[in-house]
């Protein structure tokens, strides 16, 4: 088992991690996602002390492995790491990049890591490469071999550093496969990846990261299927977002308008969507919302997610409950109600949504208290 508390990674300028706790257990499949930058790469590497914490603990098994009297190197002989860039030695050979870290770390005799290597590249579906040199090899051949590298070493824990981010589309599979016959041995594994198909299917956690630190974690079904937190759930729709405070009955909304037009552009999103979404957005704001407070507090947000095709319009507001299906706009409630679909948000009881389409309406309102 894994304790991680309080762990924080600063540089000058930048703090790729703060405050993060979390405990993967013995047998844990996890895999960590989030956007570029936010601290991913860096919490793995901190696990084995290739990053040194600015502060915190890591409890491996019971051993605080960032107290200076712990021996790291005997705690990395259960620890294994696949990196992105493959890591092998251009000057040796397959079988020797295979074989020198079990003689040299793990103290086998040559004849017992030829063996052992020899074994974990046939598993690995290269045992005819033995001899050649790493640059004879495809990317994806590499990391096959990074990771019967890895193997030979016989680790309690494996950790994936983004293992096919170098790697061309055609070769992300072979590896793949072969984490996913690592999976079945009971290891525990920590998988950093963009891969989300991969992530659903081989993991049992999932950690998503945002702002250096673990904004949501759940079964891999509540993070693609019901993710309860906005950020999550824009990532993993793959969605794209404009987001506007309105505080003010003055707001510019010719602001947004202007906007939506590149953006529609840059997402190839029709022209009729986004006239839906300008007569809505009028419609809510200013011919209702307006009327009834004399400082908004609205939050709009606009979301195409790329992987449903749903051009989505929020809004969240504190005030007066309004219900836009009294509107006596005829415009707009002809965009609600042909065809239109209406059900109640699990989150907040005075919500609603609207489909048209792939058109949807949202509005959450929550009560001045």
């Amino acid at each position: 088992m894994i304790e991680i508390r309080n762990l924080t990674k600063e540089y000058e300028g930048v703090t790729p991690l703060k405050d993060l706790s979390v405990t993967i257990n013995d047998g844990d499949i996890i895999a960590v996602i989030g956007p570029s930058g936010t601290g991913k790469s860096t919490f793995l590497r901190c696990i084995n002390l290739l990053e040194t914490p600015t502060s915190g603990q890591i409890i491996v098994d019971g051993e605080d492995i960032t107290d200076p009297k712990c021996d790291i190197n005997q705690v990395r002989k259960k620890m294994g790491m696949v990196f992105q860039s493959f890591n092998l030695f251009g000057h040796l050979t397959v079988i020797e990049n295979i074989m020198n870290p079990q003689i040299t770390l793990l103290g086998r005799s040559r004849q017992e890591a030829y063996d052992k290597g020899m074994d974990l590249l046939d598993k690995v579906g290269l045992y005819a490469k033995a001899l050649n040199y790493p640059d004879e090899l495809s990317g994806g051949q590499q990391q096959r071999i990074a990771i019967a590298r890895t193997l030979a070493m016989d680790p309690e824990i494996i950790l994936f550093d983004e293992p096919t981010s170098a790697l061309d589309p055609s070769m992300i599979g072979e590896v793949q496969s072969i984490i996913r016959m690592i999976a079945k041995t009971g290891r525990t594994m920590m998988i950093v990846t963009h891969e989300m198909d991969f992530a659903k299917k081989i993991a049992n956690r999932v950690f998503f990261m945002d702002g250096g630190s673990i904004y949501e974690e759940g079964t891999p079904k509540e993070i693609f299927n019901n993710p309860k937190k906005d950020k999550t759930r824009r990532f993993v729709k793959r969605m794209s977002t404009l987001s506007y405070r309105i505080e003010s009955r003055d707001f510019n909304f010719e602001t947004i308008y202007e906007e939506l037009q590149p953006y529609a552009e840059k997402l190839l999103i029709e022209n009729e969507r986004i006239s839906k979404v300008q007569i809505a957005l009028e419609e809510i704001c200013v011919n209702n919302l307006f009327l009834n407070e004399e400082e908004p507090n609205i939050y709009c947000s606009i979301d195409y997610s790329e992987k449903s095709d749903v051009l989505s319009l929020e809004f969240k507001y504190k005030g007066t409950h309004y219900d836009p299906s009294t509107s006596d706009n005829a415009l707009f409630m002809s965009i609600l109600e042909e065809p239109t679909t209406s059900m109640v948000d699990e989150v907040l009881e005075n919500s609603g949504k609207w489909y048209d389409n792939h058109t949807l309406i949202e509005y959450r309102w929550e009560d001045e208290k």
